[in-house]
C-alpha cells in the first residue's frame, strides 16, 4: 500500500512550480508566470505555502528599478518531490 500523497504537492499548481524548478538552477516570477500560465497572485500565494515548508528559496531584489523575484528549489524540495513522484508511480503501477 503506497504512503499517503504529500499534500502540499498534490496541488497542480505547486506541483508545476516545483518540477520547473528541480530542472532548474533558479527561476524568476516572470518565467514561472509564462510557463504555469497562473495569475500573478495565485502564483505568489502557492510560492509562499512552498517557502514557508521550506520547499523553495525566494529572494526578492531590484532590477532595473523594477521588484525581481529569484526562486530555487531547496533540498528539503528535492527530497519531497522525489518521494511524491516515487509515491504516485506505485499508485500507478510504474514501480513496484
Amino acid at each position: 500500500m503506497a504512503k499517503k500523497l504529500d499534500p502540499l504537492l498534490h496541488n497542480e499548481l505547486r506541483l508545476s512550480i516545483l518540477s520547473l524548478l528541480i530542472s532548474l538552477e533558479h527561476a524568476d516570477f516572470g518565467y514561472l508566470l509564462e510557463k504555469t500560465e497562473a495569475s500573478k497572485g495565485n502564483l505568489s500565494v502557492q510560492l509562499t505555502k512552498l517557502k514557508e515548508v521550506g520547499y523553495i528559496e525566494i529572494t526578492k531584489t531590484f532590477k532595473n528599478n523594477y521588484p525581481y523575484t529569484e526562486c530555487k528549489v531547496c533540498p528539503k524540495g528535492i527530497e519531497a518531490f522525489e518521494k511524491y513522484v516515487n509515491e504516485i508511480s506505485k499508485l500507478l503501477n510504474l514501480k513496484k
